[in-house]
């Protein structure tokens, strides 16, 4: 696979990741376009097949691990698959564009050991547990077992940070977003230069 950059963001749930690649979507300068995650659980809310996720049927998604048709994809919970298609980072390279992922610890980290050169890892940690909890209550979009699940899972993502190039606190908004521009831009141009 060749092509350009490729832009990981990942984090617990809750932890104000994927507002932060929306943010960085919109910046022109950094020539990005989202990779759209395949999953094997059903849409919430408002989410769109092909938009915020391919949605598929649990054997759909092991077709495709059989196939080797994914870049990287993980069990996160039983029987729920997150995965990237190959053919998802092709057809955005194919368009000239830096890929940008907003996917858990252990595809980016996977992704970052497969294209070390290539890849910009940011771990995106909230400022606490607490504040975590509260992030995910206010979604209104899960059951508290299920955001019980996630706290649990969430101090074992922690412990992952200092896996990745860099990580960035999301107290304040604002300064996350400065950050991560800044972070993603001087990648995009220090590679450009190679």
């Amino acid at each position: 696979m060749k092509g350009g950059k490729l832009i990981v963001f990942s984090a617990p749930s809750g932890s104000g990741k994927t507002t932060i690649v929306q943010y960085l979507l919109q910046q022109q300068d950094l020539n990005l376009e989202f990779s759209v995650s395949a999953t094997s659980r059903d849409p919430r809310g408002e989410e769109k097949h092909g938009e915020d996720y391919y949605f598929m049927s649990l054997k759909e998604f092991k077709q495709h691990i059989k196939n080797d048709d994914f870049l990287e994809w993980e069990e996160v919970y039983r029987d729920n698959f997150y995965g990237t298609l190959k053919s998802e980072v092709e057809r955005i390279w194919s368009h000239g564009k830096n890929v940008i992922f907003d996917i858990d610890v252990v595809g980016g980290l996977r992704i970052k050991k497969k294209f070390p050169e290539k890849t910009l890892a940011v771990f995106v940690k909230p400022p606490s547990i607490d504040e975590l909890k509260i992030r995910l209550k206010k979604r209104k979009t899960e059951s508290d077992e299920r955001i019980n699940m996630r706290i649990a899972k969430a101090s074992v993502e922690l412990a992952t940070a200092p896996q990745f190039d860099h990580i960035i606190e999301n107290k304040d908004l604002k300064v996350a977003l400065k950050d991560s521009h800044d972070l993603v831009l001087e990648f995009i141009q220090n590679k450009a230069e190679e």
